[in-house]
């Protein structure tokens, strides 16, 4: 029988697979899934020139086109990867474009040569701190899911005296109203952290995002909460030298933990060096410091075997 070498066929190239369209987008760097998801319900999207659905997968062929605009499609790995912190004050909106022509964070943010900028979560007008934006919509997606369960810390400024009751009773839950339905919420852990006159100021930990989560848990209880500045989100910390209405780009070893945490591998794109636009030069390092934990009364979350205490 012969014995020489079996000639095969040669293999078919298999159709690239399709897509989830708000896949797509967030990789275009134009939202956050959730976003896009809201742009489909609302009819800003089409594709081939129908209204696009929640569910439509998007082929090598497809043409998508936002608001009339076309999308030019690239893959994440062909966009260099940004992440930035911003200290946001009071009275300005996160948000594009305000109908009442209000101050919006967007107008003080660096250009980027491709996609846009995502702001991961929201902070209310009368809030300020730390926000991050990315122009990755898959980053920001994983990090606003509930299920990544990210920290986010506090810092909270309460008119009047606050006992020691009140505040195990914010660790071990309370149920807010959350349009028909309700939820249970509560601070994971706070910290008293001194004050003067009437004001008391506390740091509290949260593993949730929901709208104004935090102002309702406190007035849920009876405390008017006078100011409110998120300093800490994840592993990413707000830190001194980022003045108010100011950004800078995460530093490589920040931008690592963050994907970490978001359970993502960092791209193969070369890492932009870590800088801020102000304050002067002697400023511009990057703050990568562990904040120092308050001194104070200590109040930890009930869970299974363990009883909440004041320290």
């Amino acid at each position: 029988m012969p014995t020489g070498p079996k000639h095969r066929p040669p293999r078919t190239p298999s159709a690239p697979a399709a897509v989830r369209l708000q896949k797509v987008l967030a990789d275009a760097g134009l939202g956050s899934r959730r976003e896009i998801e809201g742009w489909i319900r609302t009819g800003r999207v089409r594709i081939n020139g129908k209204l696009a659905r929640l569910g439509d997968r998007i082929g090598p062929a497809d043409h998508i086109r936002v608001d009339g605009k076309a999308v030019k499609r690239r893959s994440a790995r062909q966009t260099e990867l940004r992440v930035i912190a911003y200290n946001k004050p009071e009275g300005e909106l996160v948000t594009r474009h305000d109908p009442a022509g209000r101050r919006t964070l967007f107008s003080r943010l660096p250009p980027l040569k491709t996609g846009r900028w995502i702001a991961v979560g929201r902070l209310d007008i009368n809030s300020s701190g730390l926000l991050l934006l990315t122009n990755n919509g898959e980053l920001a997606n994983r990090l606003m899911h509930p299920a990544q369960a990210l920290e986010r810390e506090y810092a909270v400024r309460i008119l009047g005296q606050v006992s020691a009751e009140t505040l195990k009773q914010l660790t071990h839950g309370i149920l807010l109203q959350d349009g028909p339905a309700r939820f249970e919420a509560r601070f994971e852990e706070i910290v008293e952290s001194g004050g003067e006159g009437a004001n008391r100021w506390f740091h509290v930990l949260l593993r949730e995002g929901r709208n104004r989560e935090v102002r309702r848990l406190w007035e849920a209880v009876g405390c008017r909460v006078s100011r409110l500045k998120r300093v800490r989100f994840g592993n990413v910390i707000l830190g001194p030298r980022v003045f108010a209405g100011h950004w800078r780009d995460l530093t490589p070893d920040e931008l690592t933990d963050l994907l970490a945490l978001a359970g993502m591998e960092r791209p193969r794109t070369p890492a932009r060096r870590a800088r801020q636009d102000r304050p002067p030069a002697r400023h511009r390092k990057a703050a990568v410091r562990s904040p120092s934990k308050p001194e104070g009364k200590r109040v930890r979350a009930k869970t299974p075997g363990h009883k909440p205490r004041v320290r």
